[in-house]
């Protein structure tokens, strides 16, 4: 079941010892290092590999040492901000004009995110620390090992799925666990004491709203995790430019004077640039710094397009020049 291949001077004989052992099939599949002995490395049978550890280009598992890059971080951010995102959503919804506690809400939420995204790095490996080391994301199957076990026979199926992303999926899920159990500890308490300007029935409705949105977003990372990891900064983009469209439309915001009528309205839009800002730096991961910078220039862009075209876009504007043309 195991082979003792030479290291050192023999490194050119490696690939030759490894292809001497029975083939190591499947695209995830690989053995581990059972034991170091000099320069000589005892390797046991082709399975699955170990928690933190991913296949090396000659099957063997090699633990994950890597540090993410600036891309994986920005992806963290873009899962650690949906739920912060869909909170204040949900309590901006369910606040209503009367109650003056929608900001204190919308500090709690903040606070329990980052909390729980402190915590979350502090648990990870490397334990008490903000750093965490994992693998790098090759490719799209690297997210959806499950769906690369071999059968060599066609009848039994060599099950090697394991976190070839470490720890790129999981994180996020105990990130979303520890969110739900601080919402669980903090917010009734708040809510109950400053909510006075809500029924009884109206002053929790947002937590409940979290307790349907929490399983939703565990689904979508579980499910479409790998998609979201390529997928997500034309995902911010377009969604901050619609709902920065409906925003402005269901305000009746048709100028500048509208936006500085009210702060609340400054707020949202500062919001959806800052989303737009976020967006743009993933797109162009900020490689080269004298041509990426530059495009932040377009995040007032959309902003500044709907108010010089409002007025243009008016339906009474049109339902009336259209009667006159009749």
């Amino acid at each position: 079941g195991w082979r003792s291949v030479p290291l050192g001077n023999a490194g050119r004989a490696l690939p030759a010892a490894v292809a001497i052992q029975p083939a190591c099939l499947g695209l995830y599949c690989g053995r581990t290092v059972l034991s170091v002995n000099g320069s000589v490395e005892t390797y046991g049978d082709c399975g699955v590999c170990p928690r933190g550890q991913r296949t090396d280009d000659n099957k063997i598992c090699r633990e994950c040492v890597g540090s993410p890059d600036r891309y994986d971080w920005l992806y963290l951010g873009f899962m650690a901000m949906l739920p912060l995102v869909l909170h204040w959503f949900f309590i901006e919804w369910y606040s209503g004009k009367k109650s003056s506690s929608a900001l204190l809400q919308h500090i709690t939420a903040l606070l329990e995110c980052s909390l729980a995204a402190l915590v979350t790095l502090l648990v990870s490996d490397p334990v008490g620390s903000l750093h965490i080391r994992s693998c790098r994301v090759k490719k799209l199957s690297d997210w959806y090992t499950m769906l690369y076990n071999p059968s060599p026979d066609y009848i039994t199926t060599v099950h090697c799925t394991h976190e070839a992303v470490y720890p790129l999926y999981t994180i996020v899920f105990i990130y979303y666990a520890f969110c739900l159990v601080l919402m669980m500890l903090l917010r009734p308490l708040l809510v109950k004491k400053i909510a006075c300007g809500l029924g009884k029935s109206d002053r929790f409705k947002s937590i409940y709203a979290a307790l349907y949105f929490f399983p939703i977003l565990t689904v979508l990372q579980a499910v479409g995790g790998g998609l979201l990891y390529y997928a997500f900064p034309y995902i911010i983009l377009v969604l901050s430019l619609v709902t920065l469209a409906v925003y402005m439309s269901a305000s009746e915001v048709e100028s500048c004077k509208d936006l500085l009528v009210r702060k609340k309205r400054l707020v949202v839009l500062f919001s959806h640039w800052l989303l737009h800002a976020y967006g743009i730096i993933s797109i162009s991961k900020l490689d080269k710094l004298e041509q990426d910078l530059p495009l932040l220039a377009l995040v007032p862009a959309p902003a500044l397009f709907y108010l010089l075209t409002a007025k243009y876009t008016e339906p009474s504007r049109i339902l009336s020049e259209g009667g006159n043309g009749h």
